[in-house]
């Protein structure tokens, strides 16, 4: 299997303006003479496993030579990385595609990438004739080809193949985040709940091997990244394919073990496959961040098992006692689904007194939306889209006072703090706490984006905490 290379964004820059800066890769992976080479739009939509897809469709046109742009009428080739999830989402992507209705110039190459390409296949020519490429996440390896198919005259190619490992690994990949480096250890899903599309778009689950893993994240350490997160539909479900057999506990071990490596993170995690070994690994290793998002989507036993998720409201609350009983502190967020056919006020005020119980550190709410080759679509959705938004916000507003009570108990603690973000206002900074947590905060240091500082936290509202940095002498 090739090797894969990791570009930052500036040195991709270089190469699209001639600069070799791949040299590794030209045996097997030329990269082309930029004289000759074009230009590149590319808008990502999702989940963070669609940033990373962006990440590696990027490495590779770089890799050719293309340079990206800013606006799709500066570019050749203008490509949407879609999401499926849910409805407002794919919606999104067809509202830009229609933007090119009867106005694409004949030398430009419109495609759809990811999710809605898998989902939607050939019918995209259909809806949008002016589309030339369709390729799914599984394919991205094959994107160099295809663009060549195209630039040789063909009207149409596709890549739909959704049951391969090669999603894992391409030749170059682009860094955006300076940072946090992703990594996809598994893909697809076999959970098969009831509203969703991923088993579709994204195909069975496949793991990656331990060892080529373990080899990319020590490729990241050397080139300085100390902060590695691994992504997976099912993340927990990993199920190493080689002799090693490693369990996914025993794979962040691992990786926390890298030399150079100070944090490991790791989303979503599946309730059904989240186990004692996961928490005693978190427990042992302090470089695991203290954060697990674990979806339960509603709190109500009877909806879950009409979304077919595997578990009761008494399980993954046992699930949750589990996580609450680690020596350490571990903040828990979750994602709900609001309005899923057959959810009464009854069944809804049960989501809201789980909400009560387990007090989550954050959440992530949506409203049901009947996706495309899903077993929901056959389900009767009398759920009006008004009482669906006024659950939301009910939801919302609880969740707004339970995180304003939660950070405002934090208030005197030290935390330490990956910078990633400066203000425009003097001596201002921000980064996330272990936990995942957002922490704004004054320091009178000029250049520490990228280091880890300690943070005492002063005050806090419902989304962030407040702070100054704090200097150990």
């Amino acid at each position: 299997m090739a090797k894969s290379f990791h570009v930052a964004l500036e040195s991709l820059t270089v190469a699209a303006n001639g600069v070799a800066v791949v040299e590794a890769a030209s045996a097997n992976f030329p990269l082309r003479n930029a004289a000759t080479a074009g230009t590149f739009f590319l808008e990502t939509f999702g989940c963070q496993m669609n940033d990373h897809d962006s990440e590696k469709v990027a490495g590779l046109l770089a890799s050719r030579g293309y340079r990206q742009v800013e606006k799709p009428a500066d570019a050749s080739v203008i490509l949407y990385n879609t999401c499926s999830i849910r409805e407002k989402a794919a919606q999104k992507v067809f509202s830009r595609l229609g933007e090119f209705r009867g106005s694409v110039d004949a030398d430009k190459i419109i495609g759809v990438l990811g999710c809605v390409a898998q989902q939607e296949g050939e019918e995209i020519f259909k809806r949008a004739p002016w589309v030339s490429l369709v390729c799914g996440s599984a394919s991205y390896r094959k994107l160099p080809e295809m663009l060549e198919k195209l630039e040789a005259g063909e009207r149409r190619v596709t890549g739909l193949d959704n049951d391969t490992d090669e999603t894992f690994e391409t030749p170059v990949i682009r860094r955006d985040n300076p940072f946090r480096a992703f990594l996809t250890i598994i893909e697809g899903c076999d959970k098969a709940c009831s509203y969703c599309v991923v088993p579709f778009t994204r195909g069975p689950e496949r793991s990656r091997a331990s060892d080529s893993i373990l080899s990319e994240v020590r490729e990241l350490a050397e080139l300085g990244y100390s902060e590695v997160q691994l992504l997976g539909q099912t993340v927990n479900s990993y199920a190493d394919p080689t002799a090693r057999r490693m369990k996914f506990s025993e794979l962040l071990l691992a990786v926390a073990a890298v030399p150079g490596i100070k944090r490991v993170r790791f989303t979503t995690s599946h309730p059904r496959d989240f186990t004692p070994d996961i928490v005693a690994a978190l427990d042992a290793e302090p470089k695991l961040c203290d954060h697990v998002h674990l979806p339960v989507q509603s709190g109500s036993t009877e909806i879950l098992r009409s979304m077919a998720r595997t578990y009761t409201r008494e399980e993954y609350l046992e699930k949750i006692a589990m996580i609450r009983g680690a020596k350490r502190g571990i903040s828990i967020t979750t994602d709900i689904i609001l309005g899923f056919p057959g959810e009464s006020e009854e069944h809804f005020q049960e989501t809201l007194s789980l909400l009560r119980e387990v007090k989550f550190d954050a959440l992530f709410a949506f409203k049901y939306s009947p996706r495309p080759n899903t077993p929901s679509l056959a389900m009767n959705d009398p759920i009006t889209e008004e009482e669906k938004s006024r659950r939301l916000v009910v939801l919302q507003d609880l969740q707004r006072e339970i995180q304003t009570e939660r950070h405002m108990k934090m208030i005197g603690q030290t935390m330490e703090v990956l910078v990633s973000g400066k203000s425009r206002r003097e001596n201002r900074w921000s980064g996330h706490a272990s936990s995942n947590r957002v922490l704004n905060f004054t320091s009178p240091a000029t250049d520490i984006l990228g280091t880890y500082v300690n943070v005492l936290v002063t005050d806090s509202g419902p989304a962030s905490l407040i702070g100054a940095q704090v200097f150990v002498t």
